[in-house]
């Protein structure tokens, strides 16, 4: 009876036509590079305080997926991705712009997008308690072992230049030093200015360094 009191509270008109506004600006933020889906939600959290809770959670949500989908825009077209999370698209989709098939690129993430949306909704909704339990019992030495696994996929994404792809890794990894530690919460490489404390440049860098290497192209 919950999922179906749940269901009736989502498929209502309103919550509907939030749902729609969301996704609407988040795909119009997403393909902006230089504006992350933090930035999105942080513009239009104002507007959700003269909302319904779940309204507004429902267009925050909106705007969350749409970024997320709008990035690959940009990445197909131009080889810049407009979020993070749209990086690896850059791999596939722009090679397949410059051919003429940039259509189908788009179409391909689309449709990637929406199913790849729904199922790990769903599974998120079945899998979440285990998650949980699994995420609690994380200690220092599990949280190194993931840290190499990531700079390890270095490798994996940067084969036609092992160096070139460790190189890029290490200058990502000075970059994040960069900002207030996460444990002591003292300044790293700020050089006394408010400006670095909030790691900012760890969001715009990465999306300048491929505009500039897309050009050299």
């Amino acid at each position: 009876m919950e999922i179906l009191d749940a269901l009736m509270v989502v498929f209502s008109l309103e919550t509907i036509t939030m749902i729609l506004l969301g996704v609407f600006a988040g795909i119009i933020i997403g393909a902006l590079p230089g504006l992350t889906v933090n930035m999105g939600i942080a513009l239009l959290l104002p507007l959700t305080y003269s909302f319904q809770g779940m309204t507004g959670i429902l267009l925050l949500l909106g705007m969350y997926c749409g970024a997320v989908y709008g990035g690959s825009i940009t990445a197909i077209l131009i080889s810049t991705p407009g979020t993070p999370a749209s990086a690896a698209t850059v791999l596939d989709g722009y090679p397949m712009a410059k051919k003429g098939e940039a259509g189908r690129a788009l179409g391909l993430s689309t449709m990637g997008s929406m199913f790849g949306g729904v199922f790990s909704t769903i599974a998120l909704i079945v899998i979440a308690p285990q998650l949980a339990k699994v995420a609690t019992g994380f200690s220092a030495a599990e949280y190194f072992a993931l840290a190499v696994f990531g700079i390890s996929i270095i490798t994996s994404v940067s084969s036609q230049s092992i160096v070139k792809g460790l190189m890029g890794g290490a200058i990502g990894l000075a970059i994040a030093t960069i900002g207030l530690d996460p444990m002591t919460a003292g300044p790293r490489f700020t050089f006394d200015t408010v400006y670095l404390m909030g790691g900012r440049l760890v969001y715009s860098n990465p999306r300048g360094t491929l505009c500039i290497f897309s050009r050299l192209d």
